[in-house]
Formats: C-alpha cells, sequence, structure tokens
C-alpha cells in the first residue's frame, strides 16, 4: 500500500448466513480525499465500515486502512482512524469537555496533550462556550459536532462517518458540512462517509454507489453526472397529451405526459426550450430544465431511483444477537 493511499480494498464480502451484505468490494481511496458511499437504506454502506473500522470480521477478501491490515493488525487500524456512527455514542450526563477526556484517556493521551487537542477541537467545532454544560442539553446539531471532535481527537488519518447528518434538519446538515470541509483542511485528514443524502455526495472528491450490497459504479460526483448527459425538461401546457405526442412526432424525442405534466430529456435542455415552445401547438403555461441528479445516475445504473430504493433503516453495522 502506498504512502498516498488511506483505504485500499480487494474483495471483501460480508455474508450472514444466505444474505450477501457486501459482495466482492473492490476500492481505492486516496490519501486526504473526501470519500462517499452513496445508496439506500440496506445496501451494504455501513456494514462496509464497520469491516474497515475492525468492528465486522469480512467472510471474505482483504483490505488495508491507514497503512495496516484490518484482520492482521486491527489494533494498528483503530489506532489510525476516528469513526462517527449513526446513533449517538455520547454519554449525556457528561459535559463536552468531559466526554473528550474520557476518550483521551482511552486512547492513552498524555494529559498535556489531551487538554490541548480537547481545546483546540472544542474551539474549531464552535462548542467552547458551551463546554461545560452537560451534553444532554445539546442539540442533535451541537452533538453530532462533539462527536466529529472526539473522532478527531487522537489525530487519525482516517475518519470514517457513518451517515453523519441522519435526523438533522437541511440547516443542520449544512452547517455539519462547512464544518467537515474546514476539519478536512486544518487537519489534513482523509474523509469517509456513508449517505444516503443525494446531496450530501456533491461534497465528496470521490464517490461510489451502492446498491444491494454491490459497488454499481464509481468516479466523481461530476463525471458521473456527465454519463447521464441529458438535462430534464418538464412541460405545463394546455394539453399534455397532445404535447408530448407531438414532441415525439416533431423533434424524435421520448416524451411522457405524466401528473407532473410532460416529460422529456434533451442535451442543453435550456437551448432547446425556445425552440420547443415555438413549434408546439398548444399553449405551454410553464417550463423547468434540470441538470442530471446523482438521483438520475442511480436511475441509470440500477433502474430505480435511490428514493423507491430506500427500504427501513438497517441497523449500524449490520445485524445484532
Amino acid at each position: 500500500m502506498s504512502g498516498r493511499t488511506a483505504v485500499l480494498v480487494e474483495g471483501l464480502r460480508k455474508t450472514y448466513g444466505t444474505h450477501e451484505a457486501v459482495v466482492d468490494l473492490d476500492l481505492s481511496v486516496a490519501a486526504g480525499q473526501t470519500y462517499g458511499f452513496l445508496g439506500p437504506n440496506g445496501a451494504g454502506k455501513s456494514t462496509t465500515i464497520g469491516m474497515l473500522c475492525t468492528l465486522i470480521r469480512p467472510s471474505a477478501g482483504r483490505a488495508e486502512v491507514a497503512g495496516h491490515d484490518i484482520a492482521r493488525d486491527p489494533d494498528a487500524v483503530r489506532r489510525g482512524i476516528g469513526l462517527v456512527f449513526q446513533e449517538s455514542t455520547l454519554d449525556g450526563e457528561l459535559t463536552a469537555e468531559e466526554n473528550l477526556r474520557f476518550q483521551a484517556d482511552l486512547f492513552g493521551m498524555p494529559r498535556p496533550l489531551a487538554r490541548r487537542a480537547i481545546a483546540e477541537l472544542l474551539d474549531l467545532v464552535e462548542l467552547t462556550p458551551r463546554k461545560d454544560s452537560p451534553v444532554r442539553t445539546y442539540s442533535g446539531g451541537m452533538r453530532r459536532r462533539l462527536e466529529i471532535a472526539r473522532g478527531l481527537l487522537h489525530t487519525p488519518r482516517v475518519l470514517f462517518l457513518d451517515e453523519p447528518t441522519t435526523g438533522l434538519d437541511p440547516q443542520t446538515r449544512v452547517a455539519i458540512w462547512e464544518h467537515l470541509h474546514r476539519l478536512r483542511a486544518e487537519q489534513e485528514i482523509t474523509v469517509f462517509l456513508t449517505t444516503h443524502h443525494l446531496e450530501e455526495a456533491e461534497h465528496c472528491d470521490r464517490m461510489a454507489i451502492m446498491d444491494r450490497g454491490q459497488l454499481v459504479v464509481e468516479g466523481t460526483p461530476a463525471g458521473l453526472k456527465g454519463v447521464v448527459g441529458a438535462d430534464l425538461v418538464v412541460l405545463r401546457t394546455g394539453d399534455d397529451e397532445e404535447a408530448a405526442r407531438s414532441v415525439r412526432e416533431r423533434f424524435g424525442i421520448e416524451a411522457e405526459a405524466g401528473a407532473d405534466g410532460v416529460r422529456l430529456r434533451t442535451p442543453d435542455g435550456a437551448g432547446f426550450v425556445p425552440r420547443l415552445c415555438a413549434e408546439l401547438t398548444v399553449p405551454v403555461h410553464a417550463v423547468t430544465v434540470t441538470p442530471p441528479t446523482l438521483d438520475d445516475v442511480f436511475l441509470h445504473y440500477t433502474g430505480r431511483t435511490i428514493r423507491e430504493a430506500d427500504g427501513p433503516q438497517q441497523p449500524a453495522f449490520g445485524p445484532r444477537r
């Protein structure tokens, strides 16, 4: 494993009885990247993180994280990573500072070093004014920021975030991502995250789409959307059925009339709309043009949208005893 590779995975597999949670996964994450796993609940994302963090034993394959083999040297892997779970694992009766001090003790950090690191991280995540307040009095966003600070306390090379903004409102999700970008720049670490929020995947340098335990496709968000290519154009007209038929006959473009209007895809949708409106024989009431999205990419590769694929939330890191 090269010094510039943070995570290397070869043929990783996890089965529970007859259920294949992760199937022959191969991937490589460069040091310093933000790398995302996008997929619906139950796609195998959390199980993968569980194996990479040495919390779940793989059924087959191998992986190296922060320069160490997850099977042969799990202790070294744990020392080189930080981990933020889906569910909060903070002690609500302790203060923010006490939660971090407890974490520092678990990692055997010398007290002077721990005090400096705790102060710096509390300042970095803007919790210094509330450092002496019990965590049970914190909002969901404040708790998540504290958990990220705890994951960074021992200066890991790789920070794993499993659905880092689950249960948070959109405004708080934006704030969390602002903190993550700043943390990555200042700490110079690799961030590896799972998410089923399409807008969160846009923050990644590279991403992989997972579905039914398999890596479907990998690339940059812009590169993956480029595969879809065409813009989505939606028309509201005086007669949507007639408009759809006219689009098919006049322009040779597939168009369907539905509950939200006439839908069609074409390159450079904004440039096509004036010609479309001029040549249609029915009145056009409204037009929207939307560039390709990651949900379009998911649909392109799996035949369904991520929202259609999303099932009930699975327990973090697979089935429990």
